[in-house]
Formats: C-alpha cells, structure tokens, sequence
C-alpha cells in the first residue's frame, strides 16, 4: 500500500499537476481548504490530500468596480482588511468565523446570518477558477458584474464540495459599507411577532445565546445598516415596538461562532443530474469521492 500523500500547493499550475498525476494513477484526492469541515455527513474515502491552505493572496482589487480577486486559501480575514480602508466589505459572513477560506466558503456554499439580504454564496461569487477531475482548468465567469458568461458552470462548481472541480481563484462582488452600521439587541411587547424594518440582518435568539450576549430579555438581534437618517428612522422603529439595546458589532462574531452547524448540509443530491455533472468533471470520482454518499 502507497503511503499518503499531503499536497498543499502555493498556485494553481501546481494544483492542475497533482490533479493530473493523481488522475494518472488513480489515486483519490480529498480536499481541503482550512480544513475544518471536511465532511457532509459522509465520509471521504481518499488516497491523498490537497491543501488549498497555501494557495493564498489577493490577486486584483478593483475598489471602482467592486470587484477582487483572490486565491482560494485567501481567508474571509484577509478580504476584509484588503477593503475596509476603501469602505468596502465581501459579505462572505459564513458561519464559523473569518478565518475560514474563500475556497471553502464557495464549495460548500456556506451562508451566514446576512445571506438573506446581502447575497449567498452563489450571489457573490461572479466567476472562478478551478481544476476539474481530469486536470483541465476550467475559466468560468468574469470579474465584473456585466460579464455573465459561464455563470451557470460557476453556480453548479459552487456548492459541489469539491466533487466537480478543485476552486483555485475566485472573482467576487463587493459591496459598500454603509455610512451608519449598528447592532441592536431588541426586546419586543408581547404579541408583537415581527420587525416592522429592513435591517442588514436578524436572528431570533434563544434564552442561552441572550444569555451569552449579555442582553438575557432579548428576543432578536438586529443590524442596521444605511445613511443616518434612514437607520435613525429604523431605530426610531424598533423602539416604538418595544426595548432596544446597543450592542457592539463583535455580537455577530460572536453569533456566528457559537451557531455554526458542525458541518454545513449538503446542497447537492445524488441524483441523475448530479452523476452526469461528475462523469463529465470527474469520471474517475477522484475528487473527495464518498462525499456525496456515492458508491465509489
């Protein structure tokens, strides 16, 4: 028996290198960005691993465009101190926290609690590049909002796990950071179900994680986001409805920590679509084989 490989390439040539020599020789690959979840309920049976961990850096920033590129090891850390100085954020806000990848965080298309109002993972993500199953690199999308072409590959790669193709660059869309932001924990009057605003986000909490947040009556946090008057008028809002409290934006580190799922679900099926999609990209079923609960 062959002893098991590590491979934790530093670009995408030496990615499309391992995949064609692993291909070559039959050996399965399971992939990995950080490496923290490495499952969807079913266990990868691999030969190898490949580490996206150091395939990491910004590639382009175009502040006017909204637009970065980056490699797929980049974290969601790394991102966010490239654009704050230009007041301009990825919502990538994925569960767990932000030094999870951008190569992880689009092949398990893992949202967070912003997902609903500032974009999924398949929202954001406007093109990628990546390493199929038999080592060819596969260019899909563009790097600005108006170039949709290959849109459709990118949606199918983007929450495949990795069964497709291995991400190595990702073109992502930016958004502003709005000139007022703030997180307000909300206590409501009895009998009042909704929130009659349209924050950035909400989350209805539970006792504990109250609790954990230092505002024990609360029943939602939420954040606004927007120019001064439009989140005063909101705030203005919530408070006519019931208690508000202020509350450091750190409350949604914090969320985002203590309510990641172990591993986050499975978006694909193994169905008839899903085998056609992978004998196409992977015919050997060589990438993180075992993960879609196939029979190898």
């Amino acid at each position: 028996m062959s002893t098991p490989t590590v491979f934790a390439p530093t670009t995408g040539a030496e990615v499309v290198d391992f995949v064609r020599e692993a291909h070559d020789a039959t050996r399965s690959l399971r992939i990995v960005g950080a490496g923290r979840w490495s499952d969807a309920g079913h266990a990868v049976r691999a030969s190898d691993t490949l580490s996206l961990a150091r395939l990491r850096g910004i590639v382009a920033y175009r502040p006017d465009d909204l637009t970065i590129t980056v490699e797929a090891g980049t974290t969601l850390a790394d991102i966010d101190a490239a654009t704050r100085e230009r007041r301009q954020w990825c919502p990538l806000l994925a569960w767990g926290d932000d030094e999870g990848t951008v190569g992880a965080t689009l092949a398990t298309a893992t949202t967070g609690p912003f997902a609903e109002t500032l974009g999924r993972p398949r929202d954001l993500a406007l093109g990628i590049e990546a390493v199929d199953g038999t080592a060819r690199m596969i260019v899909a999308g563009g790097r600005v909002v108006k170039n949709v072409a290959g849109f459709d590959l990118t949606r199918a790669i983007v929450g495949a796990w990795g069964t497709l193709a291995v991400i190595t660059r990702a073109h992502l869309r930016l958004r502003p950071r709005p000139q007022v932001d703030e997180t307000l924990a909300v206590t409501p009057r009895e009998g009042f179900p909704t929130l009659p605003v349209a924050p950035l986000a909400s989350f209805a909490l539970t006792p504990d994680l109250a609790a954990r947040l230092g505002v024990a009556d609360a029943r939602w946090l939420v954040r606004l986001g927007g120019n001064a008057t439009a989140v005063a008028a909101m705030r203005a809002t919530l408070a006519s409805s019931g208690h508000v409290h202020a509350l450091d934006p750190d409350a949604w580190s914090v969320l985002r920590r203590v309510c990641a799922p172990p591993s986050p679900a499975m978006h694909w099926r193994w169905d008839t679509l899903s085998r056609q999609l992978r004998d196409r990209f992977d015919p050997l079923h060589i990438l993180n084989p075992g993960l879609l609960g196939e029979a190898r």
